[in-house]
């Protein structure tokens, strides 16, 4: 039984909301829902729907390597977006490594004669764009919204995106198919939470690196379900793509580690504010250098 890409979305989407939800219920917390840059919200909630619906086509057609291999482009994407768009720093050599980066992918992208490899390349490419312009929006929602709002809002307005683009073609879910959708809903709910918490904590040109890894589980999931190996230009390539991520990660570990530390004062910062019994003119303007719209 094939499932639409758009479904498949649905599905995931659908599965995990139970899952990010138990937390909150748990605890009570659900003030931390509420959201502040509903616009946001709302862009990447459909940026996710292309990200998705692009990748699961991909996959439909492709190897789980080939597939990933495309998609790879995306961190280098994101790391080269985030400096117009978030003013975050990179210098020659980050750039150098973004290209052998792409070199590598391009290694990879053999043009095919098969209309239908041809498209899913197409889509894992257009997946890639989509998710990096995504993962630059989780940088500037994180600013303003809980991890528990962005993941909740990007996930729902999603579901209901994907929605209204499966319904009219909309295939009866399998009875044996239900155990994997719960799978698929705790890990997607996780893997969700996580990813957004690393965008939260780190500069994009850190976090997106290790994306690469993704290629060597594609390979390992080809190799033990379907018993299949990439070709020596997919392995030459992704070497390529995964030292040039390594490189970003290196070379970028000292100015990580500053990030850190300066997170890490200002909430401390906070903490010895919320301690205090009033406040000063010099702690309201403290806290607008500290907290950027």
């Amino acid at each position: 039984m094939l499932y639409p890409p758009m479904q498949v979305a649905v599905l995931r989407g659908a599965a995990s909301l139970p899952f990010m939800l138990l937390p909150l219920a748990l605890s009570g917390r659900w003030h931390e829902l509420k959201p502040r840059r509903w616009y946001m919200h709302v862009l990447r909630g459909a940026l996710s729907v292309v990200v998705l619906g692009g990748f699961i086509y991909a996959v439909r057609v492709l190897s789980l390597a080939n597939a990933y291999a495309v998609f790879l482009s995306a961190p280098l994407i994101v790391t080269a977006l985030s400096v117009p768009l978030l003013g975050e720093r990179a210098d020659v050599r980050n750039w150098i490594a973004i290209g052998l980066g792409l070199l590598g992918v391009l290694t990879i992208l053999r043009p095919g004669t098969s209309g239908l490899t041809t498209l899913g390349t197409l889509a894992a490419l257009i997946s890639a764009v989509a998710y990096a312009f995504s993962a630059i929006a989780v940088r500037v929602l994180t600013r303003t919204d809980t991890t528990a709002a962005v993941v909740f809002w990007t996930v729902s307005l999603m579901t209901v995106f994907a929605g209204a683009i499966a319904a009219p073609g909309w295939v009866p879910l399998e009875h044996a198919h239900w155990r994997w959708l719960v799978a698929l809903g705790v890990l997607a709910a996780v893997a969700q939470y996580l990813l957004t918490e690393a965008f939260r904590s780190a500069p994009l040109s850190i976090v997106a690196p290790f994306e690469y890894t993704s290629l060597l589980w594609g390979i390992a999931i080809d190799r033990l379900v379907w018993h299949v190996l990439p070709s020596m230009r997919v392995v030459l390539g992704g070497g390529l793509v995964i030292a040039s991520g390594l490189y970003l990660i290196w070379h970028e570990r000292p100015r990580a580690l500053a990030v850190a530390s300066q997170l890490s004062w200002k909430w401390t910062a906070r903490q010895g504010r919320m301690l205090r019994p009033s406040s000063t003119v010099e702690d309201g303007a403290r806290k607008q250098e500290e907290d950027p719209p």
